[in-house]
């Protein structure tokens, strides 16, 4: 079958753009092909920094012939409605249409339209002009005259369409101005005649022979295997950078590696400065010592072309602006440390964290706060975990840092290590930003710990009591990571941390600074709080006043907190999710109240997991939905609740006695094992109603004509659902 090929040669693409690029290309035409009726085989895309293109394997020659039958109006109808019909299925008169009859509706006429199928090649050229005007790129530009856009400008399209062993035809269309053909270019400067492509392995072979590798896998191959290589020649190893890799892919299409160094002084630099200004300034890979685990005084650079003098000239200008790069890093490195950290910190009451949420000086007072609260609940000496939180953001305000933001933390735990602070102090500089993302460590140091707990607490309690939350897609603050960090740290140290203690405790913080700075009047739920504590200064507080006082502290505290916690649950479900959990079973732990021990909540989670896997847990979760359904219907029909002890006079039959010592005997053994925190236990209780509630429903009919055993029975279902939210709201579990 025929095979197409389509390649848009242009002006340079932008590196970070080629891939995405290439994805849509595909994308476009192939579904354009299919919602055509064109099948294929397979397909591929292709991109160099010059050219992206689509090859697109066993097409049909041509579409299939369509039959469509069209019904039209009844015979007899107005001549509107007749001539309405002839108008849609194409037709001259009556007499080309048929007359069908219907039981119901009587004749009617229809209309039997025959389509012939299209050439593929009539139908490319009708999709990709459009494809081509209405691409996605991110940043496009119009130049001369014309009137597309396009990311650079558009030189030359070819498409040709064949099968192997035949001529491929050209696929003619233009595209403002530009007119398909067969015709390409190969590399810029080492091959810049133009030649004819027929299909995909002509057209790979001829630009290979023209100094283009078209497949961007085999780019990226070569370079990281001659990298190594070369890097393998003098004695070193190649510090391996993904991204990087992706970036310099995008940059050539003819790659050749080469290998320039600097002056072993600049190894006085931390690695990571020489990596970031390296990597940063000239796209270069770096190299590492086997020996010392340090960086060497070598880089790796990958040329666009093969040089005459085999890349001499063009090493040198590299290791010329690497030097100068690396002059500026040096500097910035020795001036951050002729002063300590702690000097730096008064700067930061003149910068601003947010417009509600005042500077970064009170940013980092509330953190010192809550870091000291928060170092006995996770085992770190309250003096480390104070003087942590106080440097702990200084390096934000260092040359280095202000050059390579990426650096943050790890520039402070170098300087607080150059200042011999404390070890744990250090690495508490470093570790209170993570984890950053899912795949990031976690800190494990207490000191560390308390820190990352403080910083992340403070954010999200600061940016939802200004009803700054995540919406959709949008999450400007990085709430969601911070929230699924402090869920990280919790579980994967084992914490013992209730989180709604610590956001009333961060809330206080905040309420702190909002009424010394008299931005009350901007939050109404604060008013009646001013006037309170007006009342308090004049001695007038009642035990009565007091209360009020409790519940409108920080407005709308209370249903903050509830949000909060929601969000908390959220986050919480999709990362138990990722681990296999399901997330109905933690939303039917969260819904009992006092859930905020996430530990607990996870464990809980597991053992509730475990029991519905089990025949018990099945039958059970049965029983008690047939018990709850029957509940609702009764409810709902005599327009109350049946809540409340059965009475035990009342108890007539065998099953519903046993059912009731057993209820009151789980209820007593679940509330002992949770108190124990021992859910393996409660669950083994909870199985124990299994038999008690079949046999129940096997004996016993809840609405007896008795209106009195009616209701005790009700009840009696009641404590069915009772004993069961000792563990879980069982209403929320699926399945």
């Amino acid at each position: 079958m025929p095979d197409l090929l389509l390649e848009l040669f242009s002006e340079e693409i932008p590196a970070r753009m080629q891939a995405q690029a290439a994805d849509a290309l595909k994308k476009l035409v192939t579904d354009a092909l299919v919602e055509r009726g064109l099948l294929y085989e397979g397909a591929k895309a292709f991109v160099t920094p010059r050219r992206l293109a689509l090859a697109v394997h066993g097409l049909p020659g041509r579409q299939a012939d369509q039959r469509e039958e069209k019904k039209g109006p009844r015979v007899g109808a107005p001549e509107q409605a007749v001539a309405g019909f002839l108008k849609a299925a194409g037709l001259a008169s009556l007499d080309q249409a048929t007359i069908q009859s219907d039981p119901k509706k009587g004749d009617f006429y229809v209309a039997v339209v025959e389509k012939p199928g299209r050439a593929t090649t009539e139908v490319v050229a009708e999709i990709v002009p459009d494809i081509i005007r209405k691409f996605p790129w991110p940043k496009s530009m119009r130049w001369g005259s014309g009137t597309l856009r396009w990311v650079r400008p558009l030189h030359s399209i070819v498409a040709t369409f064949g099968a192997e062993g035949d001529e491929p035809e050209v696929v003619h269309f233009s595209v403002d101005g530009i007119e398909a053909s067969n015709v390409t270019r190969g590399h810029r400067f080492m091959a810049p005649e133009p030649f004819t492509v027929k299909r995909l392995d002509d057209w790979m072979a001829k630009l290979e022979a023209a100094k283009v590798v078209a497949d961007r896998d085999r780019r990226k191959e070569i370079i990281l295997n001659d990298a190594k290589d070369l890097a393998l020649a003098a004695g070193l190893e190649l510090v391996e950078d993904e991204g990087l890799l992706d970036e310099v892919c995008g940059l050539v299409e003819w790659p050749v590696v080469l290998m320039g160094s600097f002056e072993a002084r600049f190894l006085d630099i931390p690695d990571e400065v020489i990596r970031a200004t390296i990597r940063a300034n000239q796209k270069c890979f770096v190299l590492k010592d086997p020996k010392t685990g340090r960086l060497a005084n070598r880089f790796i650079l990958i040329s666009n072309l093969v040089a005459s003098d085999g890349g001499a000239a063009i090493v040198a200008g590299n290791e010329r602006v690497i030097r100068a790069r690396l002059s500026d890093a040096k500097f910035f490195w020795d001036t951050d440390r002729l002063n300590g950290l702690a000097s730096r910190m008064p700067k930061f009451q003149s910068i601003t964290f947010h417009e509600k949420l005042g500077s970064q000086a009170e940013r980092i007072e509330r953190i010192v706060r809550l870091a000291k609260e928060l170092a006995p609940k996770v085992g770190a000496p309250v003096a480390l975990a104070e003087d942590a939180a106080v440097v702990a953001k200084a390096d934000l305000l260092t040359e280095v840092v202000g050059e390579f933001p990426e650096l943050q933390g790890l520039m402070g735990r170098y300087y607080a290590q150059g200042e011999n602070l404390p070890p744990e102090v250090a690495a508490a500089c470093e570790e209170h930003y993570k984890p950053q993302g899912p795949n990031d460590r976690v800190p494990t140091a207490p000191v560390s710990v308390a820190v990352a707990l403080a910083d992340k607490i403070d954010t999200l309690v600061g940016f939802w009591a200004i009803d700054e939350k995540p919406t959709g897609s949008k999450d400007p603050y990085a709430l969601r990571r911070a929230a699924l960090g402090v869920i990280r740290i919790v579980l994967e140290n084992e914490l013992r941390l209730r989180l709604t203690d610590w956001i009333f405790a961060s809330n206080d913080m905040h309420f702190d600074r909002w009424f010394k700075s008299n931005q009350l009047d901007t939050f109404k739920a604060y008013r009646r709080m001013y006037e309170l504590l007006e009342d308090i200064e004049r001695g007038d507080l009642s035990k009565d006043l007091l209360k009020k006082r409790n519940m409108v502290h920080f407005g709308n505290e209370y249903e903050t907190v509830a949000s909060l916690l929601a969000f908390f649950a959220d986050r919480l479900k999709v990362y138990l999710r990722d681990r296999g959990a399901r997330h109905d079973l933690v939303d039917a732990v969260f819904a009992l109240e006092g859930q905020d021990d996430l530990l607990l909540v996870v464990r809980r989670v597991e053992a509730l997991a475990g029991f519905l896997a089990t025949e018990d847990g099945k039958n059970l979760l049965a029983g008690y939905r047939r018990a709850v359904n029957i509940l609702r219907i009764e409810e709902k029909k005599d327009g109350r609740a049946f809540a409340g002890p059965t009475v035990a006079a009342l108890l007539k039959e065998p099953a519903e006695e046993h059912l009731a010592a057993a209820i009151d005997d789980v209820k007593a053994r679940v509330s002992k094992a949770v108190a124990a925190e021992d859910f393996e236990a409660a669950m083994t209780a909870l199985s124990d109603l299994r038999q008690p509630v079949d046999a129940f429903f096997d004996a016993v009919t809840v609405n007896d004509a008795d209106p009195a055993l009616r209701e005790n029975r009700l009840k009696l279902l009641d404590e069915i659902r009772a004993a069961t939210r000792g563990i879980a709201d069982f209403d929320r579990i699926e399945g």
